[in-house]
C-alpha cells in the first residue's frame, strides 16, 4: 500500500481507501456482506489478483474482516464509509443523465441511487414496497416508519413493480422523468408512481449544492 506520507485526514483516508477500485469494493460491502466470488461478479472488469490485494489492504487496515461464514464484511469503522460514498454518488449524479454503451451494471448498485435519493429519515414518508428489476435480477426499496431502506432479492408483495432499462429507473426514481417518458423508453410500470414523490428528498441532488454537468460534443 502506497503512502502520500501528508499529515493531513484527506491524505490519510486516501492511504486507506484511495487506490483503484477500493471504493467499490466498500460499495458493495455496503450493501451487504459479500463472498469473494460474490465481489468477482459484482466488480466486472477488475483482475482476481487484485482484488485479491485490495481486500488482503483492507483487511491489514481494518476496514473489513471475515465472519464465520468467510464473507467479507466492513468492520464498525469501514462502516462509516457510507457517508463518503454517498458524497461520491450525489457528487456524480449528474453524470448519469446516460448510459455510456459498454457501461457494466448491477442491479445492486441501485443502493448508491437510493441512499442518495430518498436517504435519511421522513416522518411524512407512506408506508411502500417497490421491486425494481433493471438487469433481470430483482432488488427491494422499502419506506418503513420514514426510512427508505434497500436489499437485494424479490418484494413479498411490492405496491410498485418496475422493470426496464436502469438509466430510465434511475431517472423515474429521481424525478427526472415522468410516467410517459419513462414508459417511451422500455420501463414497465405496474402499480402506483405517486408515493415515489411523497419519499424523495427534496434536495437530495442541491444539498450540497451541485452544478449542472454540460456534455461536450
Amino acid at each position: 500500500m502506497r503512502s502520500y506520507n501528508q499529515y493531513c485526514a484527506v491524505a490519510k483516508a486516501l492511504d486507506v481507501v484511495g487506490d483503484r477500485w477500493t471504493l467499490l469494493i466498500a460499495r458493495e460491502l455496503l450493501i451487504g456482506p459479500c463472498r469473494y466470488g460474490e465481489l468477482q461478479q459484482s466488480l466486472p472488469g477488475m483482475a482476481s489478483n487484485l482484488l485479491a490485494s485490495r481486500l488482503r489492504n483492507l483487511e491489514g487496515a481494518g476496514v473489513v474482516v471475515r465472519d464465520a461464514e468467510s464473507r467479507y464484511v466492513l468492520t464498525p469503522w469501514g462502516e462509516h464509509l457510507a457517508e463518503p460514498v454517498q458524497a461520491l454518488a450525489r457528487w456524480g449524479a449528474p453524470l448519469m443523465s446516460v448510459r455510456k454503451e459498454g457501461d457494466a451494471f448491477r442491479s445492486q448498485w441501485l443502493a448508491a441511487a437510493v441512499g442518495v435519493i430518498f436517504g435519511g429519515v421522513d416522518p411524512g414518508r407512506p408506508p411502500f414496497v417497490a421491486e425494481i428489476r433493471a438487469d433481470g435480477a430483482p432488488v427491494t426499496m422499502e419506506s418503513s416508519q420514514g426510512r427508505v431502506q434497500f436489499r437485494s432479492g424479490p418484494a413479498s408483495a411490492p405496491n410498485l413493480v418496475l422493470s426496464g432499462p436502469p438509466d430510465a429507473i434511475i431517472g423515474l426514481l429521481a424525478g427526472r422523468l415522468n410516467q410517459d417518458e419513462a414508459e417511451a423508453l422500455g420501463v414497465s410500470i405496474l402499480g402506483d408512481l405517486h408515493p415515489l414523490a411523497e419519499m424523495r428528498r427534496a434536495d437530495w441532488l442541491t444539498g450540497p449544492e451541485i452544478c449542472q454537468v454540460e456534455s461536450t460534443s
